[in-house]
């Protein structure tokens, strides 16, 4: 079942706005905020937060204090009158026939409706297609939309929508300098200071376990600067420290069994809250203590981590700044005029009781 979000009000305001301007109820300048607010029946704060979101859609335009804003031209017609089809092909889904989207991939969801475009999901997740390219792309070229958004992608399928004449904007996903929009959380110096943590408490055979595209064909940012921490504080790195796995349930959970029979690691870092939570429910299954003879480290910040007493060491950002850049992308390629920046907002470590010293037997 999908979580269920309350529209904000600006949110609401906002379309109303734009439908009256499609309906020719407004034209070349909207009446003052007082009026406005007086017209739909709500506060005059309300109003100002829905102008300012049509501002950054570019629907309207300031033309300064204490004048009105005009519409921008177009907006009364093409821009505005034809709702774009966004296709969104997300990286997992926990059921095939009933599929939970994330928090965040919801939110953009709720929030690409609220500005007037229709947003839905591929049929089948990568996992689902094996993070097989061809069955990728096929899948994306007999989708019909008119721009795509690629949760955490690979490298070789950014490469291809690169090619593809339907502007692409990648949410996460290892675009390097690839000419493709992508925005997400800036995560390595929250992965560096995750690390620096963990050494300090003495911890030196430390694991992050993360996807394969974050794997290969290299190491992405973030693992290098995990890797790069290690080696400043004369770790040797290697396959150890980053392992192989087959991702699903099984090879998950052959990796912990593995890894905990050999050379029992002091601390994890996982990748993704549902692997943090299935690594946890491993470790309890064994008797494996939290943090007494193992560290963890989430490199996500899941709603239910709220009710850990102690907290867990996790990584943090706003996923608010996420979603405003998807619909100020998808606006833009409305309008004809699709960017390709990089725009990533900075997540922090924030430090947990789930980090204790390096247990000794």
């Amino acid at each position: 079942m999908q979580p269920v979000l309350q529209t904000p009000k600006h949110e609401l305001v906002a379309t109303r706005l734009r439908e009256g301007m499609r309906e020719g109820r407004w034209s070349g300048n909207l009446p003052g905020v007082l009026r406005l607010a007086a017209e739909l029946d709500v506060s005059p704060h309300t109003v100002r937060r829905a102008l300012r979101q049509l501002e950054a859609e570019g629907v309207l335009t300031d033309s300064g204090l204490g004048r009105s804003r005009s519409i921008a031209v177009g907006s009364e017609s093409g821009a505005l009158r034809r709702p774009l089809r966004v296709a969104i092909l997300r990286h997992d889904a926990h059921l095939a026939d009933c599929p939970q989207p994330s928090l965040v991939l919801t939110e953009i969801m709720q929030s690409l409706d609220a500005a007037g475009h229709a947003a839905f999901f591929c049929k089948k997740s990568q996992i689902e297609l094996k993070h097989e390219v061809w069955r990728l792309t096929r899948q994306l070229t007999e989708t019909r939309a008119d721009a795509w958004l690629v949760e955490a992608g690979s490298r070789t399928l950014l490469e291809w929508c690169v090619t593809q004449p339907t502007p692409c904007l990648a949410l996460y996903g290892r675009t390097g300098n690839l000419p493709l929009a992508r925005t997400g959380p800036d995560t390595a110096p929250a992965y560096r200071a995750a690390t620096r943590h963990l050494l300090e408490h003495g911890h030196r055979r430390i694991v992050l376990i993360a996807r394969e595209v974050r794997r290969k064909p290299t190491p992405g940012i973030s693992e290098r600067a995990f890797l790069g921490e290690l080696a400043a504080h004369g770790v040797l790195t290697g396959g150890y420290n980053l392992p192989d796995w087959e991702e699903t349930p099984k090879g998950f959970s052959r990796l912990l069994e593995t890894l905990f029979q050999r050379t029992p690691p002091t601390a994890l870092i996982i990748d993704e809250f549902p692997r943090f939570f299935a690594a946890v429910a491993f470790l309890a299954r064994c008797g494996i203590r939290v943090p007494e003879q193992v560290s963890l480290v989430s490199t996500d910040c899941d709603a239910s981590l709220d009710w850990c007493y102690p907290g867990v060491a996790h990584m943090q950002w706003d996923n608010a700044l996420i979603v405003r850049r998807v619909v100020r992308w998808v606006n833009a390629v409305r309008k004809g005029d699709p960017d390709r920046r990089t725009i990533n907002f900075t997540a922090e470590f924030v430090p947990g009781g789930s980090i204790g010293p390096v247990w000794k037997e």
